[in-house]
């Protein structure tokens, strides 16, 4: 669906599905967990299981508007409003919070879901959203819900709030070819990644992004930037042809981050899974 874009399609659908606001699936999709060191199953004729090949090397390209932002990004912060949308656009998830970067390596990913919004009604957390640095999430998220996802740099420490539980892996274990990867800066972007700039539509300027690699859970994605190159909008299409929308909101870029943000301690009475790396 993502590539009708380069074509002008899916950026004409409904304005709603551009500007809401991340559910357990986005999180997934945004973060997900690499594949077990890429074993391709072992042929039918009882051969040996056959290493995948890595991701081929890139060829040159002009720079597009996501490398422009990379090249000069060192911090972000922003809160941001996302809509899960199935294969036939009907919503079935809404999620606000917050998201903070420090490359390379560190993010926090803070989520809370959202109520649908009555029929032609403004969609919660629309109006009046603010970035308090370190927040839980926007305004009118459920403080008790949610998911929160946080990398230091060596370990992906990922809380689940309604099961109180935590899961933590190192990063290099973690993080597979996706937009969390991408933005934090922890692998080269050009070798996993490929990027084709699309020209402006609906006042952004758009760049549709690929995994080189099968190991992703996302098919394609759309990385929108405003005419001063700051990044505002990402649309992602999951293998199940779900399409994910996030709306980014009160952009900070490059302002210092306190280090606190980018650490987590499992909260007294939760299931832990894993061991960090030390």
């Amino acid at each position: 669906m993502l590539k009708r874009a380069t074509q002008g399609f899916l950026l004409n659908r409904p304005r709603t599905m551009a500007a809401l606001g991340v559910s357990a699936i986005a999180m997934r999709l945004l973060l997900a967990p690499a594949a077990p060191a890429a074993i391709a199953p072992a042929a039918a004729s009882g051969g040996v299981a056959a290493t995948a090949p890595a991701p081929t090397p890139p060829s040159p390209q002009a720079p597009t508007p996501l490398d422009r932002f990379l090249e000069h990004l060192q911090t972000l912060q922003v809160t941001f409003l996302q809509t899960v949308a199935d294969a036939q656009g009907a919503e079935v998830g809404r999620s606000s919070g917050t998201l903070t970067v420090e490359r390379p390596g560190k993010f926090r990913w803070d989520i809370h879901p959202e109520p649908a919004p009555p029929a032609g009604g403004v969609p919660a957390g629309a109006a009046g959203t603010t970035h308090p640095q370190g927040a839980a999430g926007a305004p009118g998220a459920a403080e008790t819900g949610g998911q929160l996802m946080v990398s230091d740099g060596r370990n992906l420490w990922y809380f689940d709030r309604d099961l109180e539980q935590v899961t933590v892996r190192p990063v290099t274990a973690a993080l597979s070819a996706t937009p969390a990867m991408l933005l934090s800066g922890t692998v080269d972007v050009h070798r996993h990644f490929t990027e084709n700039a699309i020209g402006m539509r609906e006042g952004l300027d758009w760049v549709y992004v690929e995994p080189r690699g099968t190991q992703a859970d996302f098919k394609s994605s759309l990385f929108g930037f405003d005419r001063k190159g700051t990044l505002q909008r990402m649309i992602l299409e999951d293998k199940l042809g779900q399409t994910i929308t996030i709306l980014f909101k009160d952009v900070e870029l490059n302002v210092p981050v306190p280090a606190k943000e980018f650490t987590f301690t499992p909260p007294p009475g939760a299931d832990v899974i894993g061991t960090p790396v030390q």
